[in-house]
This record gives C-alpha cells, sequence and structure tokens, in this order.
C-alpha cells in the first residue's frame, strides 16, 4: 500500500510540476514573481515543523506554494542574474537523477553517469583546444572551481603544503582583475592565503585586465618577497561581460612561471560559437578553466565544470586522502574511473548528465545557435537604446550583458554634474521595487565605479524576442518617468 501510496503522490506531483512550474512559469501573460515582504510569505508559507505530519493533500498544496510565491527563473522577462530560461532536455535529466539517487565517487556506485561525465570533460577539454588532453571534473558551482584553480595552482608550486600547510609556504601572491568575480577573495580567505594577499589589478574603461599593470604588480609583490604563483583572468565578467585579453597574460605567466586560470564560468559559451569564440583567443594556453554550462548554454542549475590541462594526476594529487572504504585498491576492474578522490566533496551528484543529454539532443550546431542568437538579440536591445530619447548606453555590449541608465524626463534637462548623478542614482532601485512588486519582470541593477545605479540586462534565453526586448524598454519608462 505504502508503494502505491508513493507512486500516486508522484503522479500529481509531476502533473502539478509540469503545469505550475514549467507551463504557467514560461507563460509571458504570468507573473514572474508573486512579491511579499518576508513577514507576510512566513505567514502564507506556514514554515513552522511540528510533530506530526499532515495528509497528502496538504503536502501537495505546500508544493504548490512554493512554486507559487517564486520567482520564475524561467520566465521571458526575467534577466536579473547570469541563468535564465527552460531547458527541457536537463530538466528530465535533473528528474532522472534526483529518483535515482547516484554519487559520482566511485564507478561501482554510479556506472552510467561516470562515463557520461568523463564523455563530457573529454568534449569541453577538446572545445578549450587542449589538443593533448587535461583532466576535470564538474562540482558545486563556479566558486568552488576557482577554489580548485587557486588550490591546484598552490599544490603545484608547493606541494608541501599539503600535510604541512600554509607555514611551509612563502607570503602567496594572487592577481586578478578589478572586475573578478568575488569567490577569488573568498577562496584565498578559506585557504589561508589570505585577501590581502590577492592583488588587483587595474581594468581598462570596458573592463579588460591591463596586462602592464599586471606585469608591474608582479615585479612590486616580488621586490617586497613576496611569491607570486597565479593569475586568473575572467572571460565574461558579472557586471560589463568583459573578457580579459588572454593571450597577452599568458605570455605574461609563461615568463614568469605562473599558474593561468580563466574564470570562463559566464564567458566560456562563446567557445561554442564560430563567430565569437575570438573573444577568448589564447584560451588554449591557459592551466585551467572554470565553466558553467548552466549560465548561457542553459542547463538546470547546478552545471560546473572544472578543467585542467594537466595529465599527471594533478587534481588527484592535490585532493586524494584515499579512503580505504570508498578507494580500495584490489577491486575487479579499473581504477582509473573511481574518480572521487579527486574532489574536495564525497558526495557529488552527476550534473554532467544535464549537459550530456541536452548536448546529445540539440548538437554542437544548436547550442552553438542558442550562443550566437543570445547576442543577436542583445545587441538588438543595445541598439533600441540607442534610438529611445531617456535611455544611455554605459558602454557597447561585448557579450550578453547590456548595461544603461534610464533617465526619467525630470532629469533630462539636467546638466551632468554632482545634482544630476545623486538623482539618477536613485532612479534605478525604485523602478526595480515596481516591477517586482507588480511582477512584470526582473532587471537587476548597480553601481559601479563611482558611476550612478544602472540596469544590467542579462539576454540568455532562445524564448526571448524582440518584443521582449522592446516591452523591457516600454516598462521601466512606464514604471519611472514620473520619477
Amino acid at each position: 500500500m505504502a508503494h502505491l501510496w508513493t507512486l500516486l503522490l508522484l503522479k500529481q506531483s509531476l502533473t502539478m510540476i509540469l503545469e505550475d512550474a514549467v507551463k504557467k512559469a514560461t507563460d509571458v501573460r504570468q507573473k514572474v514573481c508573486e512579491w511579499h515582504s518576508p513577514e507576510e510569505l512566513k505567514e502564507l508559507l506556514d514554515l513552522e515543523l511540528r510533530d506530526s505530519g499532515e495528509p497528502e493533500a496538504r503536502i501537495l498544496e505546500r508544493c504548490r506554494d512554493a512554486i507559487r510565491y517564486s520567482v520564475k527563473t524561467t520566465h521571458p522577462h526575467f534577466f536579473n542574474q547570469l541563468y535564465a530560461g527552460l531547458e527541457p532536455y536537463s530538466l528530465v535529466a535533473s528528474f532522472i537523477t534526483d529518483a535515482l539517487k547516484p554519487s559520482l565517487y566511485t564507478y561501482e556506485m554510479s556506472p552510467v553517469f561516470t562515463l557520461m561525465e568523463n564523455a563530457v570533460l573529454r568534449k569541453l577539454i577538446q572545445t578549450v583546444g587542449w589538443e593533448e588532453g587535461g583532466d576535470g571534473l564538474f562540482n558545486a558551482g563556479g566558486s568552488m572551481s576557482n577554489m580548485y584553480a587557486l588550490n591546484l595552482a598552490r599544490y603545484r608550486h608547493f606541494p608541501e603544503i599539503k600535510e604541512l600547510g600554509n607555514s611551509a609556504a612563502p607570503r602567496l601572491a594572487v592577481f586578478t582583475s578589478q572586475e573578478c568575480h568575488y569567490s577569488i577573495s573568498k577562496a584565498a580567505a578559506l585557504m589561508g592565503i589570505g585577501t590581502k594577499n590577492v592583488f588587483v589589478v587595474p581594468s581598462d574603461k570596458r573592463g579588460k585586465m591591463t596586462p602592464s599593470a599586471l606585469e608591474e604588480q608582479i615585479e612590486s609583490v616580488k621586490s617586497e618577497g613576496g611569491v607570486p604563483f597565479m593569475v586568473n583572468a575572467t572571460a565574461g565578467t558579472t557586471v560589463l561581460g568583459a573578457f580579459d585579453p588572454i593571450d597577452e597574460i599568458a605570455d605574461i605567466c609563461e615568463k614568469n612561471k605562473l599558474w593561468l586560470h580563466v574564470d570562463a564560468c559566464w564567458g566560456g559559451a562563446v567557445l561554442m560559437s564560430n563567430k565569437h569564440k575570438l573573444l577568448m583567443k589564447g584560451i588554449h594556453r591557459v592551466d585551467s578553466v572554470s565553466w558553467n554550462p548552466h549560465k548561457m548554454l542553459m542547463a538546470c542549475l547546478q552545471c560546473s565544470a572544472f578543467l585542467v590541462r594537466d595529465k599527471t594526476h594533478l587534481l588527484q594529487r592535490c585532493h586524494s586522502a584515499r579512503a580505504s572504504y570508498l578507494f580500495q585498491q584490489d577491486k575487479f576492474y579499473d581504477l582509473s574511473y573511481d574518480t572521487g578522490d579527486k574532489s574536495v566533496q564525497c558526495s557529488r551528484k552527476p550534473d554532467a548528465f544535464k549537459f550530456w543529454l541536452m548536448w546529445k539532443a540539440l548538437g554542437t550546431s544548436e547550442l552553438e545557435q542558442r550562443v550566437d542568437r543570445a547576442l543577436t538579440m542583445a545587441r538588438y536591445l543595445a541598439d533600441e537604446i540607442t534610438k529611445r530619447e531617456g535611455f544611455r548606453l554605459v558602454m557597447e555590449p561585448e557579450y550578453a550583458n547590456v548595461c544603461f541608465w534610464y533617465i526619467p524626463p525630470s532629469l533630462r534637462d539636467l546638466p551632468d554634474g554632482p545634482e544630476f548623478q545623486e538623482k539618477l542614482h536613485n532612479v534605478a532601485p525604485v523602478v526595480k521595487e515596481r516591477m517586482m512588486k507588480k511582477g512584470s519582470m526582473m532587471v537587476g541593477y548597480q553601481p559601479h565605479r563611482g558611476q550612478a545605479n544602472f540596469f544590467r540586462m542579462v539576454v540568455i534565453s532562445p524564448q526571448v524576442s524582440r518584443q521582449d526586448m522592446d516591452f523591457v524598454l516600454d516598462e521601466i519608462h512606464s514604471l519611472g518617468k514620473d520619477l
């Protein structure tokens, strides 16, 4: 009887999920979110956990409420983050892996998904351009991938740290641009390198790291007794979508024998596009790459790859703990398929399956078109912004990030000075509040390098049309014209 009840519950749940979290959530006529304050939402959800369980009908209502009051990131008017849209094949893969509950540490536990991860990694390594192969693994997000890069780079320079700790090393130094992701500093703090030993290299007006400034900082740190060991370049910065000049940075790293990591969590997708992959010219020269297929390529969260050019089992040597209850050396199959000791995690979800299944279904050509279409749509939006009164680009977009100001009619005759900037700074937060409470769309905003708050539109989903781009600009004007 319990088995029949479980099947019935699952069938009812799946029907509800398909209707509420798939069909309605992707319908442009529905709200992106149904906004409530934290205190209101606590009351609506009845969050208290009690001694007695609730009947299944009530549990289904709890599920429906969870969907109803959540942000619909698959909605055509969700542009708030570096991911968006519904990817059906990846969603199917997520259902399967959650139903099977596998964990990627040994081949005996996950034979199918171990081989699939291996296949996807080989294809990504080939796409990066490492003709002689490489290594890698999928893990729980791009921040963790960047942490792997720091740890691997440190281990290559000072392997004794693994056993003796940071006391066995000199004062190490990491270099990254001022536009980099905050996970670099977090990784340095976590690993005991220290955030003050992360040296921030100036970027140019377009947000790209300045190679000459990098060289100067490396020499300066050396003269002060520090030991540079790694440079982090960014391919697709979070705010501006800028791509650091990898080739020039690689020259500097080769000259100074530094590990070069590229955080391509956001921008890595351009490697799928023959038209746009020049943005990452020189990527084949780097030591490691972070790449999140759950961003531009739309795989379900989370789907994050860390790739390394090394073929001497550096990942294994750096992270191995040789747990005898998992990684027995007298097994009956090829032990090279037991990949768990390469990871700092023990349990690890088979996230590569989400990417493998959609790649199988769509093919490389369709993934390429997905990237090209998103960038074409971003270009259309930028062009429309230049045509409309009251809208001003922060800069011409290089990628799918379109950054712009909306200037209400009341500010359009003010000269560009402190008063204008102060008033402009207050516009985006109010428009954001209004769009959230109305539920019409979600677009992010932020200040940047002393500039007034501006909107950052991120264009990803193939569901998005030119009409949706027009809607965003019309809606921002409608929500902010009285300010």
